[in-house]
């Protein structure tokens, strides 16, 4: 009888400290968007989570280390594979549109990306994370070059700023949303300049 208690025990105790864990991964990304990366203390994420302090503390050493998993809680992208680059891209901008739409994710890139400048330690772990997270769209981008319809000596990094940066450009800059309607003009627009770009 005390193995099956101790088990029951353990058992429902697994679930209580997931849900604590997401709800601290979620609170972070809330008061990150809400006040910054500056202004956030564990101890406030704490309270919003409903945890102690310590619990925090034993599972993550700093408060960038816990930035960073909160970040990865947010919808990464999956490359398509229509066949067609055209269609590759738009399916994976509207998606990218849609994380936009229902995520803290445009509150909360810019804040780290501009805290990266003062803070080494967050850069070395945020640049890359992000950097990887540009992985779908080079992996559509090659797919095309291997069907020929994009150039062989297509530099992919530059194709890649290219085709995101309008999307980030309104987001940020022109403060208009970014709607599903708008993403094929910008992928046939960006495609018309690909083609001109070349490996320096």
């Amino acid at each position: 009888m005390g193995t099956d208690n101790s088990t029951r025990v353990a058992a429902r105790g697994r679930p209580r400290s997931a849900h604590a864990h997401q709800a601290i991964l979620e609170a972070t990304l809330k008061l990150l968007a809400d006040v910054g990366y500056e202004k956030l203390t564990l101890g406030e994420v704490a309270a919003v989570a409903g945890v102690g302090k310590a619990t925090i503390y034993r599972r993550w050493p700093s408060k960038v280390s816990l930035v960073i998993e909160s970040f990865l809680q947010l919808p990464a992208l999956v490359a398509p594979d229509t066949g067609n680059v055209l269609d590759d891209l738009t399916t994976l901008l509207r998606s990218f549109a849609h994380i936009l739409e229902t995520t803290p994710l445009p509150r909360v890139l810019p804040i780290l990306a501009a805290e990266c400048l003062y803070d080494p330690e967050l850069s070395k772990l945020f640049v890359p994370m992000v950097n990887a997270r540009r992985q779908p769209l080079l992996d559509v981008l090659r797919s095309a070059v291997a069907r020929h319809e994009l150039p062989g000596d297509l530099d992919l990094e530059a194709a890649v700023d290219l085709i995101v940066g309008p999307i980030i450009t309104r987001l940020h800059f022109s403060a208009r949303p970014v709607r599903p309607r708008d993403i094929r003009p910008f992928v046939e627009a960006a495609l018309y300049g690909i083609h001109r770009l070349r490996r320096p």
